[in-house]
């Protein structure tokens, strides 16, 4: 295999489209793409879209025309295997979709052969991507990277030792077999560098998310040949109104709003907010049958709105039109930065992120110029954080970032420094 001069990639992704609902999906897809405009073969090596709890046909207009798809047998276990809602753990071990191993195996195989690729990318959180990586290196042995995005087995996860196991000795693998390991926080490749001593320090590759400039300047321009949002607001209330989005699921316990409901109910109790003055969206939170209950007990479900999934484009839009954007992050997630941070930072709207000051996302938001920083689990500090959000918006004293500030935050920008460490071994 002459890797001097071949650019072919098999690039192993279970996030692609038309899959709808993941975030991890569009690095993926940023990275596919980029390094296909820079003349690289690139071939993706997915799932079949059975495996997927959900996805559009519209999203297949996402892939460009010059990669090529590979699809292999997947599906997920609770869906497919088990008898009554039961199956065995085992079925489900390193994660729901283990069934895409063999196949994926199979397939890569003889892509790699047919196309003589040079380079493997594999792509977590969706570690059956990393087992089928690892499997091909040593059937092949072509060049191996693992893009972890977020750390894999920490101290509290996964909770299972099964899992937990797995995670640790694939970890072991990627160690002694890849070429590189990619991480999406400084935070999380100081814990790996940590964790394991014995690696180079540039083992651990730092390229962080970001938002997609493709997609967002497609946006745009739809909204500018509109003239109008279909879901502005503006129309449906008062110059004074501030209407605060959270876009994406609210895990309750990584996202927990517990203690922002419980601000917002003093808030209103003290006359500082109303239904006619401030409103709260939570779109697509995954947990509605949660929240709502818990919404009416504290008399706030007039000031919080708990909104449905809309198009991933749709949703875009609503960020670019809201007047501030909320963010929730909880303190173990202190080495992960949300896909959706670099998103809001390219909205160029105000920023409340409720999350561990120390943590990587409080720091990119600060780095990045925008948002106000508060402890997700602090009261009192989110009723000061939102009074003080209420009153920059309403008096326009808030800077949005510098356009040169935010375009370093772009998937562009960021596989520019992933085809870098691929042309290191091609040149």
């Amino acid at each position: 295999m002459d890797k001097q001069k071949n650019r072919s990639i098999l690039y192993i992704a279970f996030h692609y489209p038309p899959i709808v609902g993941s975030t991890g999906v569009h690095r993926s897809l940023a990275f596919t793409r980029y390094l296909s405009t820079q003349h690289w073969q690139v071939n993706v090596l997915t799932a079949s879209v059975k495996a997927y709890n959900k996805w559009s046909a519209d999203q297949y207009a996402f892939i460009p025309k010059e990669i090529g798809v590979i699809r292999a047998y997947a599906r997920d276990v609770a869906k497919s295997y088990a008898i009554g809602g039961k199956y065995f753990s085992f079925m489900a071990q390193p994660d729901s979709w283990q069934s895409w191993i063999p196949a994926g195996i199979v397939r890569g195989y003889f892509s790699i052969k047919k196309h003589n690729t040079s380079t493997i990318i594999s792509t977590y959180p969706i570690a059956s991507a990393h087992i089928i990586a690892y499997v091909l290196k040593k059937l092949t042995n072509a060049d191996w990277i693992a893009d972890f995005r977020d750390p894999m087995a920490q101290e509290n996860y996964p909770s299972s030792p099964t899992k937990k196991k797995i995670f640790l000795w694939l970890e072991s693998k990627i160690i002694k077999h890849c070429r590189y390991a990619l991480v999406t926080t400084a935070g999380a490749k100081a814990y790996y560098l940590s964790k394991y001593p014995q690696t180079h320090q540039d083992f651990w590759q730092v390229i962080p998310n970001g938002y997609d400039e493709q997609i967002f300047a497609e946006v745009e321009g739809n909204k500018s040949e509109n003239n109008k949002s279909s879901i502005s607001d503006k129309k449906n209330k008062n110059e004074n109104h501030l209407t605060l989005l959270h876009s994406g699921v609210v895990y309750p316990s990584e996202r927990d709003p517990s203690q922002l409901f419980l601000a917002l109910a003093d808030l209103k109790q003290s006359g500082d907010i109303s239904s006619d003055s401030f409103s709260l969206r939570l779109r697509a939170t995954g947990h509605d049958h949660l929240y709502q209950p818990r919404l009416a007990e504290l008399g706030i479900d007039d000031i919080v709105d708990l909104a449905p999934p809309i198009p991933y484009k749709q949703a875009l839009e609503e960020m670019l039109n809201a007047d501030a954007l909320l963010l929730l992050q909880a303190s173990n997630c202190n080495y992960q930065i949300p896909a959706k941070a670099y998103e809001y930072i390219r909205s160029a709207r105000p920023v409340l992120a409720l999350t561990d000051p120390k943590g990587d996302t409080a720091k990119l938001l600060l780095e990045a110029k925008t948002g106000l920083i508060a402890p997700l689990d602090d009261k009192m500090l989110i009723k000061k954080s939102i009074m003080q959000l209420v009153d920059q918006v309403q008096s326009g004293t808030i800077e949005p970032a510098s356009p040169e500030i935010i375009r370093q935050y772009s998937r562009d920008y960021q596989a520019i420094k992933l085809e870098s460490l691929l042309e290191m071994h091609h040149s």
